[in-house]
């Protein structure tokens, strides 16, 4: 039983991590994928300055998630990788630009070059996580658990799709962020930003939900029996309910309940893929006791994460609670 139950927990586990780094870092990318619509370089100021206590720190989710996927479920990791070097290493690459970008602009004498870079590298990192969930989607051609297909097999017109789906999912989060983050003209343009981002996003999602079945008939046939049909529909009827106020928040001025409505809709979002694809980990069948690694290296692994995961949540909830509050003009 124990055999059994190591996975799911495993499962669980790297999951949370990766919740918690989609929306910690998807809204500090978000906020680069914005820059284009805010011209004062004050102001783009402000929007770095409200990220910068925190946007290092959730990359660690990122970091723990990939650790507890190389030790819980090594052939998932195993496979996976090969087929995702290329926009793997062009997403890390993107990634240690943007933290260049992000620390070098405050010394800077001019800001556009770094600003234009920002911008630039952010808008990468979030379409290619896009595409490579695109592409885990879609299933990947294994042989023995080893990748059998191409270095650009990873890039396909779904990943195009999904790719673009998170950009405009990442770029309302960081307009939720802001909202929340500043005051005064800034945060009235970030409202007006809210109703089209939002329809945008959810039309992407559309699209994505209307094409995944296309290209997985595992997916394709667990959405076409009643019971999963009715669960399917339920979190779609709750994500547009969620959309809904969220046109209805900006309206109104409802500052933290729009990212909380935000965060709800990525959090269903991901909720409804994995239960699409429970208990595969990798499509087309890899599944999640397939991939595990020995009872031993759960426990042992186990121990670890139960000590870090406390220390990284409490030094990230301290953190959020010492910096909470508007940042202002003179702060930045």
């Amino acid at each position: 039983m124990d055999s059994e139950l190591f996975p799911v927990i495993w499962f669980g586990l790297i999951g949370f991590a990766l919740i918690l780094y989609v929306i910690l870092d998807g809204y500090s990318l978000g906020i680069g994928i914005l820059f284009p619509f805010v011209r004062d370089d004050e102001q783009r100021g402000i929007m770095l300055t409200s990220a910068s206590p925190f946007w290092d720190g959730n990359q660690t989710w990122l970091v723990l998630s990939a650790a507890g996927l190389y030790g819980a479920f090594p052939l998932v990791y195993s496979s996976l990788l090969p087929a995702m070097y290329l926009p793997l290493i062009l997403m890390l690459m993107c990634l240690f630009f943007r933290g260049m970008t992000f620390e070098f602009r405050s010394e800077a004498d001019s800001h556009k070059t770094f600003d234009t870079g920002f911008c630039l590298v952010t808008i990468a990192v979030a379409f290619i996580q896009g595409m490579i969930v695109g592409s885990v989607i879609a299933g990947l051609d294994t042989d023995d658990g080893n990748f059998a297909e191409n270095a650009l097999s990873g890039f396909s017109w779904f990943g195009l799709c999904t790719g673009i789906a998170l950009v405009l999912g990442y770029a309302l989060l960081g307009a939720a962020w802001l909202i929340v983050k500043t005051d005064g003209r800034l945060q009235r343009r970030f409202y007006h930003l809210i109703r089209p981002l939002t329809i945008l996003f959810m039309l992407a999602m559309l699209a994505v939900v209307v094409w995944t079945p296309c290209v997985n008939e595992r997916i394709a046939a667990r959405w076409s029996m009643s019971p999963n049909l009715l669960w399917l529909g339920l979190i779609a009827a709750i994500m547009l309910a969620l959309a809904i106020a969220t046109v209805r928040g900006a309206t109104r001025r409802y500052e933290k309940r729009l990212f909380a409505q935000v965060v709800a809709m990525f959090v269903l979002g991901l909720v409804g893929l994995v239960a699409s694809l429970y208990p595969v980990m990798l499509p087309p069948d890899i599944t999640l006791w397939d991939a595990a690694s020995s009872r031993s290296s759960q426990q042992f692994l186990l121990v670890g994460y139960g000590i870090l995961l406390p220390i990284i949540l409490g030094y990230t909830a301290y953190s959020y609670w010492v910096f909470r509050g508007k940042v202002r003009e003179s702060e930045e």
